[in-house]
């Protein structure tokens, strides 16, 4: 390799703009600390509420946002759609459904085993969803996003129906909103094991991105297609069943932040996921804080604002995607 091609190829890792990037991402996440109606400065409790709710809740966030804007890309290059996530394509419905078989079987299971019950959901319907795209030949790539989201209707027309015959509808709607009130120390720990699924996919990214190059491309060069398949359903999987149980329903997430980091970076997987990772973290962040100072002292579930931030960007690259076409 020629010797000026090293250090390029470094750069593109290890910017001033990436270093700006988490310079803003941390002002964000300083500010989510002290942002609340809960006075800390004042309050003889001040401090044992910071360190119960604000650092673990702030925490839960960075987590969170990384982890579900990583999925999101992991999907988009692996189904080689970039209308594509968790919430387009049925996973968050399925493993609200895997939660809901649980809190009816074993009501007092702990949250672990609500855990289990959600990502093994998650898993099956991802799975599901890419075979359902290996066994039909759609002509439209916007047709893959309204496919993964009528499936997801379904589901959650299911689990709806599920949950009000057995009296548990109140129930459901709390856990599957999505909102980090309840992320406090003692509940937010579960969270940690999404930062599993964020090293992997950053060891797996040269794969991944193989992978998306087609079944015949992956084969050609040595790469077991179906084991990287597997193992990127099922990081998406777990990712999006523990997000689910522990904060609810994050929509759009992991579409907005890899399509804008593709559309100003390209398609480099790699170089990209430092900013999906910074990009999920600030996104979800600012929608939170906005959240919780919108209408004070009430505070607004996150899924509210990142519903309405991504069904206008969801939109857009429709739109974008019509003019190229």
């Amino acid at each position: 390799m020629p010797r000026s091609a090293r250090p390029r190829s470094r750069q593109r890792l290890f910017t001033w703009p990436l270093l700006v990037g988490v310079v803003v991402v941390l002002a964000l996440v300083t500010l989510s600390l002290f942002v609340g109606v809960y006075d800390i400065w004042n309050d003889p409790d001040g401090l044992t509420v910071f360190f119960a709710t604000r650092i673990p809740r702030t925490v839960g966030l960075v987590l969170a946002g990384a982890a579900m804007a990583m999925c999101g890309l992991v999907m988009q290059m692996l189904t080689q759609n970039r209308f594509v996530e968790p919430t387009t394509t049925g996973t968050t419905e399925w493993a609200g459904l895997g939660l809901l078989l649980v809190m009816l079987l074993f009501p007092e299971a702990p949250l672990m085993a609500r855990m289990i019950g959600a990502v093994i959901a998650a898993f099956v319907g991802t799975m599901l969803f890419f075979l359902f795209l290996r066994r039909v030949m759609l002509t439209s790539s916007i047709i893959v996003p309204i496919v993964g989201m009528m499936l997801g209707a379904v589901v959650g027309a299911i689990s709806t129906y599920v949950a009000l015959s057995t009296n548990m509808l109140q129930s459901m709607a709390i856990w599957f909103t999505g909102s980090f009130t309840s992320v406090m120390r003692g509940y937010y720990e579960p969270l940690w094991v999404v930062l599993i699924v964020v090293v992997i996919i950053f060891i797996a990214a040269d794969r991944f991105t193989i992978a998306g190059l087609g079944e015949q491309v992956a084969t050609s060069v040595g790469l077991d297609y179906r084991r990287i398949l597997l193992i990127g359903t099922m990081l998406i999987a777990l990712a999006t069943g523990v997000v689910t149980v522990v904060v609810g329903n994050l929509p759009f997430l992991g579409l907005i932040v890899p399509n804008v980091v593709s559309l100003m970076r390209g398609d480099d997987l790699r170089s990209n996921l430092p900013w999906v990772a910074l990009g999920g973290v600030a996104l979800i962040t600012a929608c939170d804080i906005l959240a919780r100072v919108v209408n004070m002292p009430f505070e607004v579930p996150v899924s509210l604002i990142l519903a309405m931030v991504g069904s206008v960007a969801f939109i857009a690259l429709l739109l974008r995607q019509r003019r190229r076409a």
